[in-house]
Formats: C-alpha cells, sequence, structure tokens
C-alpha cells in the first residue's frame, strides 16, 4: 500500500460517526440495527436478494467496496450471496451468539455486521458463501 492509499483510508475512517448517536442520525434504523447491533433481516426480503449486476456492492455505513457483483449468486439461503469479497475490506469474527458457532463478517473499514460466511459455497469457486444482509450494503453500478 502507498502513502497516497494510506492518507484516503486514514481520511475515510476520520469521516465516520464518533459515536453511536451519531451512526443513529447517519443510517436508516434498519441499517442501524444490523449493521450495529448485529442484527438480522428476514429470509427473501432484502433488495438485493435476486439483484443482479456486474457493478460493486459498498458497505452502507461507509461505502467501503466488499463485493463485486460478478462474485454474487442465487445460492437460495434468502440474502445475497457471493463467493468471494474484498478481502482487505472485510474482518472475519468468530460468532457463538444463538447457540451456533459461524464466522462474522464485518466491514474493516466502520466495523459494521454484514452477515456471515459459510464453507458450503461453490466448489469450482472459492467454496465459500458470503451470506449478506441487503440493509448493510448498496450497490454502485448499472
Amino acid at each position: 500500500m502507498d502513502v497516497s492509499e494510506s492518507a484516503s483510508d486514514a481520511n475515510r475512517r476520520e469521516e465516520l460517526p464518533d459515536n453511536e448517536a451519531e451512526w443513529r442520525e447517519e443510517l436508516s434504523e434498519e441499517e442501524y440495527r444490523i449493521l450495529r447491533e448485529r442484527g438480522t433481516e428476514a429470509r427473501f426480503s432484502g433488495d438485493y436478494v435476486d439483484h443482479d449486476g456486474d457493478g460493486e456492492y459498498r458497505c452502507a455505513g461507509c461505502d467501503e467496496i466488499l463485493f463485486d457483483g460478478e462474485t454474487k449468486y442465487d445460492s437460495g439461503c434468502g440474502w445475497p450471496a457471493f463467493y468471494a469479497a474484498e478481502e482487505d475490506n472485510v474482518v472475519r469474527k468468530s460468532d457463538d451468539r444463538h447457540g451456533m458457532r459461524r464466522v462474522e463478517v464485518l466491514c474493516a473499514n466502520c466495523d459494521g455486521h454484514l452477515g456471515h460466511v459459510f464453507q458450503d459455497g461453490p466448489e469450482d469457486k472459492t467454496g465459500e458463501r458470503f451470506c449478506i444482509n441487503s440493509a448493510a450494503i448498496d450497490y454502485d453500478g448499472e
């Protein structure tokens, strides 16, 4: 990473809300519940479940690029699914909530909860299935 990219990353982080009250002002109620409180939207209810396009999916909290539209596929799980992420822009974290052992996916820039990643994705690709809440992402493209 060169110096200009580091400065850009630092500036982006400085522009984020400083506290939860500011996050509440910045995000919709649903976005806040999912991104900041680690919520989940109902299956098949999100805007991007059946969405197709070759653009980019960005974090709804900070606009960080998270997924390329070419990696989106229909997994039948009820949430947008991707077989790969922009690895430098996501963080994986162990999640033992709700009596399950899962791997949570967070935005590396704003720590927003995106969803979970599972090891039952397309075998001919990465074998991973990033199961992501529609309310946690925005689409940028055609």
